[in-house]
């Protein structure tokens, strides 16, 4: 009884609490006069991945992070197919110019210099991971520097804008709270119940715990998507797909080099080809609003609907091999 509650009660945290963080994040960058882009790419992205920086430096500091490539690798393949693919069911996404030519492009060359540094010796040296680290201050770097030079107008008329400084910061580190504790009980919650009906460790492992860390991602990108924040919806994506690779490897393995399991190798592959397989139609379906300058793409609801059930079929192969 008390994991069906704990996963009844983690839903409700995390879909209240990404209510309020995007409300606050939105209404922060109106505030800021920067795009909604840079604050998901950022701010969102950052907090939604704060569960798998977590368990990555614990582990790191404790010499146990075996598994944590192919954990970073698993959570940014979810977070194509299914953050972006759920999204995208639930509203298109009309994505901005400078998320599709240098963003999204950026999270490509990230998987692709991952896979460059495991695939000869099955591991992430603390050089590498320095590497890494320099990378993410790069890209950080080009991304504020764009958002300072596009910054905009601050419109009083706007609805978020009315929001007192003090409830912005509220709401979004009130709902990052949620956002992580709910997570973390609907894993728990779930966890539980896959126990009570004989699942395998290693069977939960792969699916309710590796799907629970990017809870945050999914339910963030969701509710943004619905309140038409199709910025930091994937924004949100794609920035924690730089994340997870560029910090949070690189800052692990300068604590501790990492080893690497050979499949992970197949899992950046996997990683490194979707990302170039729906950046295409993304790339290529354009907004035919005229009034949207800065579109650089779109994500369909059936293309969303596609990237959904490739994730089922991924889902199918983890649990078999």
């Amino acid at each position: 009884m008390l994991s069906f509650i704990l996963l009844i009660v983690g839903f409700a945290l995390l879909v209240w609490g990404a209510d309020k963080f995007v409300a606050g994040a939105s209404a922060l960058a109106r505030r800021l006069g920067v795009s909604p882009l840079l604050v998901g790419l950022t701010i969102v992205a950052f907090g939604t991945s704060a569960p798998e920086l977590a368990v990555s430096l614990t582990a790191a500091i404790q010499g146990a992070n075996e598994i944590a490539v192919g954990n970073v690798v698993g959570s940014n393949i979810f977070n194509l197919l299914v953050v972006a693919g759920l999204s995208a069911v639930v509203c298109p996404l009309v994505m901005d110019r400078t998320l599709m030519r240098r963003d999204w492009p950026y999270s490509l060359l990230a998987a692709l210099v991952l896979c460059a540094m495991i695939a000869p010796d099955l591991t992430i040296s603390r050089l590498e991971g320095v590497i890494l680290l320099a990378l993410f201050a790069m890209t950080l770097f080009f991304q504020i520097r764009t958002a300072i030079r596009g910054r905009g107008t601050l419109d009083s008329d706007d609805e978020e804008v009315t929001l007192r400084p003090f409830t912005i910061a509220l709401y979004i580190v009130l709902g990052l709270a949620c956002i992580i504790a709910g997570g973390q009980f609907a894993v728990n919650g779930a966890t539980g119940i896959a126990r009570m009906f004989g699942l395998s460790e290693t069977l939960i492992g792969l699916t309710i715990v590796a799907i629970g860390t990017s809870l945050p991602e999914l339910v963030t990108s969701l509710v943004a998507a619905r309140r038409g924040q199709n910025e930091i919806a994937m924004g949100n994506v794609i920035g924690s797909n730089i994340f997870n690779i560029l910090l949070i490897l690189g800052l692990s393995s300068v604590i501790t080099p990492i080893p690497v399991l050979s499949t992970s190798i197949i899992d950046c592959l996997v990683l490194i080809g979707i990302t170039v397989l729906f950046y295409l139609p993304a790339r290529l379906s354009k907004s035919k609003s005229a009034a949207d300058d800065d579109t650089g793409g779109r994500l369909t609801r059936p293309v969303g609907a596609v990237m959904v059930l490739l994730y089922i079929a991924y889902a199918v192969y983890l649990v078999l091999r």
